[in-house]
């Protein structure tokens, strides 16, 4: 973990929206510039010179303007910025001292939150080994440690995306089950205010972690019997006052955020996801853990075995009642999420429950040998796959946040990946890698004297181009007549300049290929030539297919500009026929 974080892919040296503090991080962390810095926590006049030095997101995300008070008020609850507070002091004091920008953005800032949150997930896995020793051996608990660090995305955010908030709240989620523990063994009153107020940060840094109440109501309870219910209401009753202990401890803590909801809109509640929320009648519960794009299992095979591990737990495991209701609510919260497309990152705060169902399978492959012959090497491919993914997400070419099922299957496991491949992206039949044999051209523009559309910016090659732009964001269609003699393909190429890529698919350039019977499509190929752009860079693409089997006696290209406020420039267009 030390060498993923500081020499792998360190987030600290990272510019902009790679630095440690950008995105979801930069919203969590927005509240302490905002009170201790720039004393403006309600209009945030400073936030577009952040923006501008810093661009940790490309516009203003981190608040949003509410229209009663006429304030910005945060986009995220404020657990986060309370748990970076000891980083974030300790960084301004440094800042001023070795002479950065005591700014909040500046290097310093951006090291602590990096170093503080690794500091966090040692501390988590150190922690996580006392609790699993209490029910496992020692073997059990190392095998688990390693496939938690090395087989799922624990790497990734205990180790590099170390600001975003699930290691924290995986450590959290630690201490919770350790001071449950304790408690129940021991009721007083100091471990009834430590759950509390565990619980407390735990719902003030993600609302929907109040789920984490199930722990310590349903500690200890093996099965939902008329005896067990009875037995637990005479714990309750019995300890009364100390239940109100943690009632409290952990309503103090999440009022926090409502005092600075009514300081910063006059409510007392505010939802500041706004259009973001959940669909609690219709779940994702497939394509989140299993689509293409972004599913946890996809990309976090290993955690499968936390289902299989079920079966097991079932039967041997501790705590039966409590891990089997967090485990399927968790997942059924998290699931209900519209934006179901963040990936498994959002379990990851609830690993130390869902790791126990695999270490009881590991309890189980360690007994009985054929298990361990059958699960092992599956075992071994998905800590491979994990190690790839997470690779491969920082410093290889294959990860594209927009992935599908043809694109996944061809890269999945490889490190080094033919830029080629991004074209099944969008869909694409078949990437042709062989010879053009035959090689015939069709048709060629070169768009000088097309009198549509000129470039007002310095042409690609010293020639007039295409351009197209806010105001003219379609091409007209290029099209010529050809009935095909025999079968055969065709390839379109033309070169394209791009001042800036565009990241979504929908705001992405579009190269378009169809071929048509009289005035019926019979075929479309199409590219978004953003995934192809770099830096500014000119490109020269091509589009290969396989002739239709159809009868067509027409060939169009034509070209899409998806970011009305960025320019796509075209250049050079040919059509070939050729063979295989």
């Amino acid at each position: 973990m030390l060498y993923a974080s500081f020499s792998f892919y360190p987030r600290r040296k990272q510019p902009h929206e790679q630095a440690t503090i950008a995105w979801d991080v930069s919203g969590y962390y927005w509240y302490l510039p905002s009170v201790f810095i720039y004393k403006d926590l309600k209009h945030q006049q400073f936030k577009d010179s952040v923006l501008k030095k810093y661009a940790p997101t490309p516009d203003f995300q981190e608040a949003f303007l509410d229209s009663s008070s006429g304030n910005y008020v945060m986009k995220y609850s404020s657990g986060m910025a309370v748990m970076f507070l000891p980083y974030f002091t300790a960084a301004h004091f440094a800042a001023k001292a070795m002479g950065y920008p005591a700014d909040g953005f500046s290097a310093p800032y951006q090291f602590a939150i990096q170093v503080g949150g690794l500091i966090m997930s040692l501390i988590g896995l150190w922690y996580f080994r006392r609790f699993l020793k209490k029910y496992y051996s020692d073997t059990v608990v190392a095998l688990a440690l390693f496939i938690l660090v090395f087989g799922t995305n624990y790497l990734n955010y205990g180790a590099i995306d170390t600001g975003m908030s699930h290691t924290w709240l995986f450590t959290l989620y630690v201490f919770l089950l350790l001071s449950t523990r304790a408690y129940y063994e021991k009721p007083n009153a100091k471990y009834a205010a430590i759950t509390g107020f565990l619980m407390g940060l735990l719902t003030l840094t993600r609302p929907t972690e109040a789920i984490s109440c199930l722990i310590p109501l349903l500690w200890g309870m093996e099965s939902f019997s008329a005896q067990a219910i009875r037995e637990r209401l005479a714990f309750f009753k019995k300890n009364l006052k100390f239940i109100l202990v943690t009632a409290v401890c952990a309503a103090a803590v999440v009022s926090v955020q409502m005092m600075y909801w009514k300081y910063a809109s006059g409510h007392w509640i505010v939802y500041s996801y706004q259009d973001q929320g959940f669909s609690w009648l219709h779940p994702h519960l497939y394509d989140y853990p299993l689509s293409f794009r972004s599913g946890w299992f996809t990309f976090t095979p290993m955690m499968m075995f936390a289902f299989v591990g079920l079966i097991p737990f079932v039967k041997y495991g501790r705590n039966r009642i409590m891990i089997l209701s967090f485990f399927l609510l968790n997942f059924y919260v998290v699931s209900s999420w519209d934006i179901w497309w963040f990936g498994g990152r959002a379990m990851v705060q609830s690993y130390p429950i869902l790791i126990l169902p695999i270490a009881t399978l590991l309890e189980v492959m360690l007994r009985k040998k054929v298990w361990l012959i059958i699960l092992g090497p599956i075992f071994i491919l998905f800590l491979y796959i994990n190690i790839w993914f997470t690779y491969i997400e920082h410093a290889g070419n294959a990860y594209d946040p927009y992935m599908n099922n043809p694109y996944y299957w061809s890269v999945i496991g490889r490190f080094t990946i033919p830029e080629e491949k991004k074209k099944l992206l969008d869909r694409y039949d078949k990437i042709y890698t062989g010879t053009l044999n035959n090689k015939k051209l069709l048709y060629e523009n070169d768009f000088e004297n097309d009198t549509e559309n000129h470039c007002s910016l310095p042409p690609i090659a010293g020639n007039r181009s295409l351009c197209l732009d806010k105001a003219h964001p379609y091409s007209k269609s290029y099209s010529f007549a050809y009935t095909p003699q025999t079968p055969g393909w065709v390839r379109a190429e033309a070169t394209f300049y791009r001042p800036m890529e565009a990241w979504e698919p929908w705001h992405m350039a579009q190269f378009i290929l169809k071929f048509y019977n009289s005035t019926a499509e019979v075929k479309k190929q199409m590219i978004s030539v953003d995934r192809f752009m770099h830096h500014g860079n000119k490109q020269d693409l091509w589009i290969d297919t396989e002739m239709p089997t159809q009868p067509f006696n027409s060939i169009s290209i034509s070209f899409y500009n998806g970011d009305e406020d960025k320019i796509v420039e075209v250049d050079n267009l040919k059509v070939w026929r050729f063979e295989d």
